[in-house]
């Protein structure tokens, strides 16, 4: 499992390997570059920093609210408990998926900091070697049909394990560098009974991505054809493991 600590106003959480190394200055972006060892970035609603601690590569990211209230409230959210916060839930969620022996990058550390009712968070995670997400991927060419499997398979394995993403888009799916297939951001997922409802609308959510993104991108190499052939064997996937 992973330990837990608290300094001042912040709840640090922490895996066992990393415990002794981590400080506060782990979870701020502008340390790591006055450190030089910032080795990448990912621009999104918000953006996640890539830093380099002796063989660690880490992925630091902020939790930001998004939609009319992130306009609002930016960063903050209402505590609820330390359990309840988006940030342990997630983390936990991860450390749990490890033991599973599913492909989700390792939760290095997250750090919850309270101000009265409000808490803002920041969670730390391993970075996937040589990752490249299914949008990426698609914008350069078209995925195999030994991609499109591995995809399928990989998704009717965590919904065999009852696995609930909340935003299962094309930007959340990884090859790593021998093409294993990763899911990440796990924020406001959970475990819950396999049931076809909640797996089927997460595939929705999936296909709307792919077209979504087709419609942005002067270049998607992307037809019916793929989502077809993705579904399919999602199907049979999920029919051999269940």
């Amino acid at each position: 499992m992973f330990k837990q600590h608290v300094q001042g106003n912040h709840t640090v959480l922490s895996h066992p390997k990393y415990t002794s190394q981590i400080t506060l200055d782990w979870f701020d972006a502008n340390y790591w570059q006055q450190q030089n060892k910032i080795v990448g970035a990912k621009k999104g609603r918000a953006t996640a920093w890539f830093f380099k601690q002796d063989e660690l590569t880490a992925v630091l990211r902020h939790y930001w609210r998004g939609g009319l209230v992130g306009k609002l409230l930016s960063d903050q959210y209402l505590y609820p408990g330390l359990e309840l916060t988006r940030v342990y839930k997630e983390f936990s969620l991860m450390s749990k998926l490890i033991e599973l022996g599913l492909n989700v990058p390792t939760p290095i550390a997250a750090k919850v900091t309270r101000s009265g009712l409000i808490y803002r968070g920041d969670i730390i995670t391993e970075a996937v070697i040589g990752a490249k997400s299914v949008l990426d991927i698609l914008i350069e060419r078209p995925l195999s049909e030994e991609e499109l499997e591995r995809i399928a398979k990989t998704i009717a394995l965590f919904h065999s394990k009852g696995v609930y993403h909340a935003d299962l888009n094309i930007n959340n799916i990884l090859f790593n560098d021998i093409s294993d297939v990763y899911i990440i951001d796990f924020d406001r997922g959970e475990i819950r009974a396999p049931n076809p409802q909640w797996q089927q609308s997460n595939l929705a959510r999936l296909e709307r991505s792919f077209l979504k993104e087709q419609g942005r991108n002067d270049v998607f190499n992307w037809k019916a054809s793929d989502w077809q052939t993705l579904h399919s064997n999602y199907l049979k996937a999920l029919a051999i493991i269940s």
